[in-house]
């Protein structure tokens, strides 16, 4: 597209000062003709640049002036470089944009991002593993989510037609959240083995966020693997290692006067929020349901009968 090489052409010219029309032509793969008349447009649109003839000669902004093609603010391209330069080790393509963008900046804002870009690395590897790979079928996916194209994949057996709203990468673990002739469904991509996008354009929500959406898919999904609850009550000092201990799983009901505090703590089973709890012995009382302080009582007595002696 013309656009696009006219944006190129420019951010060349602000990267090295002065081109000539065959530097151009053969760094953006075009005719040398195609980029004299690309420069000749950018002059008749405004932008100021002219031509130097002569030996050494070329084209070049006038005074050296410089065109911020971003409209990114100081603090915006810092945190957008801060945020897009892990990715770029592993991207070429974000790599490229980067580079691209760093040639739109005005000079003030180069060196910070320039910085930002470097002072992160992002090793989602653990200690004594190897690097995951992101499986191929992402990126079919994320190309259908783009194109806004309905899918027919096979799930567990079955053949689907979904409309795919996004895809959602948690922990290594990918997810394509879609909509369904049943509402919306929540796919594992590991689980999807087969996927052909479709010519039909997709329904889509129009007013649809995907992190909200996502929120909810978690919420939901921890209510049904943890239905059962207990209230306890503790020491108001030792709020934050119980949320630690359970995460999400521990809701703060009450701040009682004595300093305590009563939380609302979740899990599969009794026995699962009793074993979490028994080492806290003294420091916590389980006011109910009866099932957990069951399980502790039991819990007790074989520690006793092992350990009086």
């Amino acid at each position: 597209m013309r656009a696009d090489r006219l944006v190129a052409t420019l951010l060349l010219m602000q990267a090295r000062g002065r081109v000539t029309a065959r530097e151009l032509a053969v760094e953006l793969e075009i005719s040398v003709a195609t980029a004299r008349r690309d420069l000749e447009a950018l002059s008749a649109a405004g932008v100021p640049v002219y031509p130097q003839p002569g030996r050494g000669g070329g084209w070049q902004l006038v005074g050296g002036a410089r065109t911020d093609l971003s409209g990114l603010s100081a603090g915006e391209a810092q945190a957008l470089f801060l945020l897009a330069g892990p990715a770029a080790a592993a991207a070429p393509e974000v790599k490229s944009a980067l580079r691209k963008l760093m040639g739109a900046l005005p000079g003030t804002f180069r060196a910070a991002a320039e910085a930002a870009a470097d002072a992160v690395v992002v090793d989602q590897a653990g200690w004594g593993e190897r690097p995951k790979d992101r499986p191929p079928m992402v990126g079919l996916l994320r190309d259908a989510v783009v194109a806004r194209r309905r899918v027919r994949l096979t799930y567990t057996g079955r053949e689907r037609l979904v409309d795919p709203w996004g895809l959602v990468d948690k922990n290594d673990v990918w997810y394509l959240v879609a909509g369904t002739e049943k509402g919306r469904r929540t796919f594992r991509v590991d689980r999807i083995t087969a996927a052909a996008p479709t010519a039909e354009p997709a329904d889509r929500p129009t007013d649809l966020e995907l992190a909200k959406v996502w929120e909810e898919v978690v919420e939901e999904v921890e209510k049904r693997r943890s239905p059962l609850t207990a209230d306890v009550l503790l020491d108001r000092r030792h709020l934050g290692v119980m949320r630690d201990r359970f995460g999400r799983h521990c809701e703060l009901v009450a701040e009682l006067p004595d300093d305590r505090v009563r939380v609302r703590v979740a899990a599969p089973a009794p026995i699962m929020i009793a074993q979490e709890l028994a080492g806290w012995g003294a420091l916590v009382e389980v006011e109910g349901p009866a099932s957990v302080r069951a399980e502790l009582a039991r819990l007790g007595a074989e520690l006793v009968a092992r350990y009086a002696r």
